[in-house]
């Protein structure tokens, strides 16, 4: 099976390819610079695995939440990459690919991932390894740090920005040891291929058009005197 992953939901931007398990990646810390990164990212680890887009079986889309502006680069980059090629999707939380890195790099069992969101508040998922794939522990969610159900005890990997924004925030609401807690991982599309693979053996790819980004938020966007109130400190 060879699929295809995409992955622009934070600052990061990668692209991976599964060659019957075996994966490729190219990723890069792309600030604002996603929609120039990809076409370059996508046809490089093509050209470096010597296949041709018209061989991929399936796109796993990294689908948010994270930047809307970065969540709707890739999801539409995807939609019309799989339109083109009448291939099925499967769309991949960015949270579940921060835990997937967890499982992957420190063998992992539990898994809190936060994403800054900013606005004083955090997209925030508790995952639990099975199998050695990240599996969620309830819907995510985005609240303030004081407002999440975090763990009381035992050992959790906490990663994701939103541990190095509101560390102190959330260190004030959990007592379990987080080992290890980086608040600089980023999602990779390498990890959203592990957990999208199973999907797409299982014949349970979507159509491009039923494609859809996540926000979490029910507004995408503040109002110009929302964003001088929150500037200001009165908006949290």
């Amino acid at each position: 099976m060879k699929l295809l992953a995409i992955d622009t939901a934070t600052e990061a931007c990668s692209v991976a390819l599964w060659l019957d398990g075996a994966i490729h990646e190219r990723f890069e810390v792309a600030g604002r610079g996603h929609s120039q990164l990809l076409p370059d990212m996508l046809h490089g680890v093509m050209a470096d695995c010597g296949i041709a887009l018209s061989e991929i079986d399936g796109i796993a889309c990294g689908v948010g939440p994270g930047s809307f502006a970065g969540v709707r680069i890739g999801v539409g980059f995807v939609k019309g990459l799989a339109m083109g090629l009448d291939r099925p999707v499967v769309a991949v939380s960015s949270l579940a690919m921060l835990a997937q890195g967890a499982v992957r790099q420190h063998g992992a069992e539990r898994v809190l991932a936060a994403i800054d969101a900013r606005m004083n508040e955090v997209y925030f998922c508790r995952y639990a390894a099975a199998d050695g794939l990240a599996v969620a522990q309830g819907e995510a969610l985005v609240a303030p740090p004081a407002a999440l159900e975090l763990p009381a005890s035992g050992e959790n990997a906490a990663v994701g920005s939103g541990w190095k924004t509101h560390l102190e925030a959330l260190r004030e609401h959990t007592g379990a040891t987080l080992n290890p807690l980086d608040g600089e991982a980023l999602p990779h599309a390498r990890d959203a291929l592990p957990l999208a693979q199973p999907q797409f053996a299982a014949g349970r790819g979507i159509g491009a058009g039923e494609l859809l980004p996540v926000y979490l938020r029910n507004r995408v966007a503040l109002t110009k005197l929302e964003q001088e109130a929150a500037r200001k400190g009165l908006v949290r």
